[in-house]
């Protein structure tokens, strides 16, 4: 049987105090500065935290240019109405630790530079503003109460919101591929462009992209 005090959906309060580029990842990440209000004063022994974040673009405006970049992911800004929607863009975990009251703590936020992913093409297409960001939260939280311990879940209505600074997400890029992008390609193509580089003798897959696209109609 449970122990401990009932809870309802407005025990937790999360909030998102900053995100900034992590400096010395071994891949791509960024880190969410998280805090987390219990409000009724029961200790927690921990959570095992999920978190799911899901880029608003229907929440800020686009120029022109913006617009012309997206059009491959939502059409014409005349149908955006339609297909300007939420998407998923990552889940990540955490746990954390102990506390009474309040805690702080870091949220890893894994990225990748792979053009085939659609939250990567949305961020590589706007270049400047903030991109308006939901976290929403589930998991375990075990307390302890007088008589020993609880479990119990997050509730699902546990949610944050957060804009991103674009700048932010580019300083992350910068600093693992300066200069640079990454596009997958099938090995039949990858195949087809080593011969046409090999038969122009081009030294560089940059130099051989740019002779096929200064040749094409």
């Amino acid at each position: 049987p449970r122990t401990g005090k009932k809870r309802d959906v407005s025990d937790y309060l999360f909030s998102v105090r900053d995100v900034i580029a992590e400096p010395y990842a071994v891949a791509p990440q960024l880190s969410a500065r998280m805090r987390i209000d219990e409000t009724t004063g029961v200790q927690v022994h921990a959570i095992a935290l999920r978190c799911q974040i899901r880029i608003e673009p229907q929440r800020r405006r686009y120029s022109p240019a913006q617009q012309e970049a997206l059009l491959g992911l939502f059409g014409a800004p005349d149908r955006w109405g339609d297909t300007l929607r939420s998407f998923s863009w990552m889940h990540c975990t955490a746990t954390v630790p102990g506390f009474t009251g309040h805690t702080d703590f870091a949220l890893a936020l894994p990225c990748t530079y792979d053009l085939e992913v659609l939250g990567t093409r949305y961020l590589h297409a706007v270049d400047s503003g903030t991109i308006p960001l939901t976290f929403l939260f589930s998991g375990t939280v075990f307390t302890r109460g007088s008589t020993g311990f609880s479990v119990e879940q997050v509730p699902w209505a546990c949610e944050a919101a957060f804009e991103l600074p674009v700048t932010v997400w580019r300083q992350m890029i910068d600093s693992y591929f300066p200069h640079s992008g990454w596009v997958r390609l099938s090995t039949d193509t990858l195949d087809s462009l080593a011969a046409f580089r090999a038969r122009h003798g081009l030294t560089s897959w940059d130099g051989t992209i740019s002779k096929l696209l200064g040749d094409a109609p």
